[in-house]
């Protein structure tokens, strides 16, 4: 198969898992199905049957039932799926009892103390008997389904069997990233309220050990005086042994300690020494993901169990055509919803690869990794891809021979970084740019391996997810024309709803969240998921139905003179023409954020925050420059109207630029009015908050 302009192409779609389930979809209602595109618009138009077939056609443990979903339905009616069906998550990703077959790897980053750190590996029979262990001892503690267990924690072994664990016995897993302020956890675990919290004692980065029960400490404070709340505490050690006994408080009780208590007691065990699995609903709440929470305490997003899985086996199964024997790594803290998406990965039967440490302390780190661990499927930030375009080519030292595909999301990918992608990493990989978030906890567009792939596009809308980018009106917009993206229809990875849910709190409390969801999701067009991405989706090339070219948030489009644009627009143009590899720009932009400052008439302009490589200060003939640049590649109403330096960029916790608080700072409103705990660097907003002041006096 050869596809003009394609980036990459795939050697024999017609044998992908994708057109083996064309194949069968074919079959069994008796159509003639030819390409992505046509089986894309048969799912969307046809969800009850897709889905039902999803479950069979990935082997879904446990009963299904003959109810699917009310295709009368609308997205802001929020359905339930397969309300006969009786699943249980961790069931499904623990079928594989294999004792040859590694499940896990842990990889900590190297520091002066330890240069070679041992990496420690469970097989998949090993992993479940620790999960059947720690089943035992949350038993023995009563946890029952619904109750939260919470995480404070880095990307290791035990987090993941404790989160298998907790969704084993139905109980709402809760996570925060050992990065977080205990401040921003607080926010998150005052709100869900856990009985049981697992914590590390210490995390590694940028090659430092840094101690993490001061943390711990704070927040356990913070709980128990605000909202009386004085949870049991599990502390799992770190393999460097960078804690005493004698450093914790008396009550916290250690990892290995509760994994012997509960294999003592063997609960929740049949006979033959079986983990009895909690089947449950299909809509049963597995856990709870939150909000980024800039401008207010984060939302706790419950999303369903059922859901979860079917999403993760279509995504992984069908779309990507993941293999038992792929070994997967995507770098993700605990906080991120990608660390639930690399988690899923267990469903297919692959070796997960989980990295506690800098991604780019020592650029190469990761990339040995892909080597030693004969790594398949690479995920990261576009963040991340742009830091190394700026200064590290890995295919100049490493191999990389195993690699398949490479996954980037987080933030759009710029064009300039696929071609980087397939200049400087390897030509034979499928480049996965992936659209989801937080609010599902899966994707609406991403990555397919019966199609190719093509500069500055994610490949295709993923099945049975009825997209459309709709124009300020509420209609679809033409294909190459900017939108809004929305989804017409009910899918099965729409969240439960948030925090608490019907049956927890007071019924005041309840309707609230009921509202803020309502709100956050179907307040913008009638009876259609409103997700706050401005795309495009292109017109349909090789068979792909369009694929889609993201353009920023919707809070963050820039309005100037009525002409909506992203931000994204503004941004490739900076990184493909005076970031750090474009040496000849004489100047380097390190960073840049582009915001919309309202102006007298009731128009918009545009200001651009540029970060200057340190030493380098914005000078008359760069923002000449810059401007010219920006005319040539976009248009003159994209040009902006003022260019400052700053020393900082802002960036949430995950690494996304903070667009829309900045834009409320500028256009007034204090810096109280954002939340510090979501930050990485809140300390730089008071510099904008100056800036903010003069750019109003001048307009």
């Amino acid at each position: 198969m050869s596809v003009d302009n394609a980036l990459f192409t795939p050697a024999s779609p017609e044998t992908s898992a994708t057109f083996r389930f064309l194949h069968r979809i074919n079959a069994e209602y008796s159509l003639a199905l030819a390409s992505y595109h046509d089986l894309y618009n048969w799912s969307t138009e046809n969800i009850d049957h897709f889905w039902s077939a999803v479950w069979d056609f990935t082997d879904i443990l446990g009963l299904k039932g003959h109810h699917v979903v009310d295709t009368a339905a609308l997205p802001p009616d929020n359905p339930p799926w397969f309300k006969e069906a009786q699943v249980n998550y961790a069931e499904n990703l623990l079928r594989s009892r294999s004792p040859e077959k590694t499940a896990l790897v842990q990889a900590i980053e190297p520091e002066p103390n330890h240069p070679n750190p041992e990496r420690r590996c469970v097989s998949y029979a090993e992993l479940y008997a620790l999960v059947a262990d720690l089943v035992s001892a949350l038993l023995a503690r009563g946890l029952k389904p619904r109750d939260r267990i919470a995480s404070y924690s880095s990307n290791c072994i035990e987090n993941v069997a404790a989160c298998l664990a907790c969704a084993a016995i139905g109980c709402i897993w809760v996570s925060a990233a050992a990065d977080f302020g205990p401040e921003g956890v607080f926010e998150r675990f005052d709100q869900v309220q856990p009985r049981l919290i697992i914590s590390v004692d210490a995390v590694v980065y940028n090659a430092k050990v840094h101690r993490h029960l001061p943390k711990l400490t704070a927040l356990l404070a913070n709980l128990a005086e605000k909202s009386s709340l004085r949870p049991e505490v599990v502390i799992v050690r770190h393999p460097f042994d960078v804690t005493r006994r004698d450093e914790w408080d008396p009550s916290w009780k250690d990892w290995n300690e509760l994994i012997a208590e509960g294999r003592d007691k063997k609960l929740g065990r049949d006979a033959d020494g079986e983990i009895q699995w909690t089947r449950l609903d299909f809509n049963w709440p597995l856990w709870i993901l939150f909000s980024s929470g800039t401008t207010g305490r984060p939302k706790p997003i419950v999303h369903r169990a059922g859901g979860m899985l079917i999403q993760a086996k279509k995504e992984f199964v069908i779309c990507a055509d993941l293999q038992p024997h792929d070994v997967f790594f995507y770098y993700t803290t605990t906080g991120w919803m990608m660390w639930n998406f690399l988690v899923a990965g267990l469903s297919v039967g692959c070796t997960l690869v989980l990295y506690d440490g800098s991604p780019l302390h020592d650029p190469a780190h990761l990339w040995n990794l892909v080597d030693e661990l004969g790594i398949t499927i690479f995920g990261t930030s576009a963040k991340y891809i742009d830091q190394l375009a700026k200064g590290y080519k890995p295919a100049e030292h490493h191999k990389l021979t195993t690699l398949r595909h490479i996954y980037s999301t987080g933030s759009p990918l710029a064009p300039h970084l696929f071609d980087f992608v397939y200049e400087h990493i390897s030509r034979n990989v499928l480049l996965g740019s992936i659209t989801g978030g937080t609010d599902i906890c899966s994707l609406f567009a991403g990555m397919c391996s019966a199609l190719p792939v093509f500069r500055g596009e994610i490949q295709c809308r993923l099945l049975g997810m009825a997209i459309e980018a709709f124009t300020p009106t509420g209609t679809a917009a033409a294909p190459d024309e900017a939108g809004e993206l929305v989804c017409t229809k009910p899918f099965p990875c729409m969240p439960a709803g948030f925090w608490p849910l019907s049956g927890y709190g007071d019924p005041e409390t309840v309707e609230s969240a009921t509202k803020r969801y309502q709100d956050a999701y179907f307040s913008e067009f009638k009876d259609v998921w409103f997700h706050g991405d401005h795309v495009v989706i292109t017109r349909s090339r090789a068979g792909n139905g369009g694929g889609l070219v993201m353009l920023g948030r919707s809070d963050g489009v820039l309005n100037p003179g009525g002409v909506r644009f992203g931000s994204a627009e503004i941004y490739d143009v900076i990184e493909h023409c005076f970031a750090p590899a474009a040496t000849h720009a004489g100047h380097t932009v390190v960073d840049c954020l582009a915001v919309g400052q309202r102006v007298a008439d009731g128009d918009e302009r545009v200001i651009l925050f540029v970060k200057l490589l340190e030493g380098q200060a914005l000078t008359a003939e760069l923002e000449a420059r810059i401007r010219t640049e920006v005319r040539t590649r976009r248009s003159a109403r994209h040009v902006p109207a003022r260019i400052i330096q700053v020393e900082d960029i802002p960036y949430t916790v995950n690494m996304k630029r903070v667009e829309v608080p900045v834009k409320k700072i500028v256009n007034g409103a204090p810096v109280s009015s954002v939340n510090p705990a979501t930050l990485r660097n809140p300390e730089c907003l008071a510099a904008y908050e100056r800036i903010g002041e003069a750019l109003r006096a001048e307009a």
